[in-house]
């Protein structure tokens, strides 16, 4: 990983920048407003905040659901990119790798619709172009006819040799499950080497990781207890978390819910995620533990960004929050679309 080092004005400058920008996000009594307005309301509440400009653009071409799921990812990828271009340095570097898991979600994304034969448009409507796989080779993907062409259109590409040997069974079986699990760990190990380079600022980053990876891990132990997986779980383990390859089966197997709690707590000392497990013990809704799980990961970068507030802890928690935004209004439009209870909806807003 190649960079730039520069003084710290810019530096400064532009976590100053990022803090402010994370401070205007729409805050948890707006989503609470939304809860009770229809989609149209809905629409035009979002036209008045900084999404006007794509809803403006997408306005006389879409409606409905496909408006805001177009104008959403639109913003997104442009806030993304506007952000690379303001940040100095070592933490344009960081900054790039953390977006590179963008990558994964949209080649899956893709790979998906053409399983289902989904139409290119509504593959589209959803890709998210921020990571290294840019706007023009994305249409490319969603231009090719099958799966296995995707893959061929990669080869060349750091993803390439996970899904050059994962995709054939993926297919087979119908599911891209263990794909993606493999395209995380590469990518969480390419991250790890990146910070291992011995980087200016890699410490600060590799907390990041750290908690991304434990966070990870614990919703995925949850995920496959919920599941009753009685099989070999270990290649499933995300290398690089507080829990080691053996213990992260064990977690899985153990039979009483009390006992699993207790063992999983204990792996993490005195910290929030082990306050956070404690309150797991009496929940059965893998979303509503997800969720939370997610919630308290974004009060850790928080927490992070406001320790360190000239590292890549402010655009990381920015970047997240940001993010989160996005799946909080996609959350909104598609449960109203379908007429979902408010109270359901808000089930799966991260606030």
């Amino acid at each position: 990983m190649a960079a730039t080092l520069v003084g710290p004005g810019p530096y400064i400058y532009v976590c100053t920048r990022l803090r402010v920008r994370r401070a205007k996000l729409l805050p948890r009594e707006e989503y609470m407003r939304m809860l009770n307005m229809s989609l149209s309301e809905i629409t035009r509440s979002i036209e008045e905040t900084e999404y006007k400009r794509e809803i403006d653009e997408l306005g006389t071409a879409f409606s409905g659901i496909d408006l805001i799921e177009i104008a959403l990812s639109w913003n997104l990828a442009k806030e993304y990119q506007k952000i690379l271009e303001i940040t100095p340095g070592v933490l344009k570097e960081f900054t790039r790798a953390y977006l590179r898991r963008w990558d994964i979600q949209n080649v899956l994304t893709i790979l998906r619709g053409k399983m289902q034969g989904s139409k290119p448009g509504k593959i589209k409507e959803i890709l998210i172009p921020a990571g290294e796989l840019d706007k023009t080779i994305l249409d490319r993907l969603i231009a090719e006819e099958s799966p296995e062409q995707v893959v061929e259109a990669l080869k060349g590409q750091k993803l390439y040799p996970v899904l050059a040997r994962e995709v054939p069974p993926a297919l087979s079986s119908g599911s891209l499950s263990k794909l993606e699990n493999e395209l995380v760990k590469q990518f969480y190990a390419e991250l790890i080497l990146d910070v291992e380079s011995g980087l200016k600022g890699g410490k600060a980053f590799m907390q990041y990781i750290k908690l991304d990876i434990d966070i990870t891990n614990v919703k995925n132990i949850f995920r496959l207890r919920a599941d009753r997986m009685s099989e070999d779980a270990r290649e499933l383990v995300i290398p690089g978390s507080t829990l080691g390859v053996e213990e992260f089966q064990r977690l899985i197997s153990m039979e009483g819910k009390d006992e699993f709690i207790d063992s999983l707590k204990a792996r993490f000392g005195a910290s929030d995620l082990k306050e956070l497990i404690e309150t797991l013990r009496t929940k059965e809704s893998i979303r509503e533990i997800e969720i939370d799980l997610i919630r308290l990961q974004l009060q850790q970068m928080i927490k992070m960004a406001k320790l360190s507030p000239f590292s890549i802890h402010p655009i990381l928690a920015y970047l997240e929050s940001k993010k989160y935004e996005i799946f909080n209004l996609r959350a909104l439009a598609r449960g109203k679309q379908v007429n979902l209870p408010a109270e359901r909806i808000k089930e799966y807003l991260v606030i």
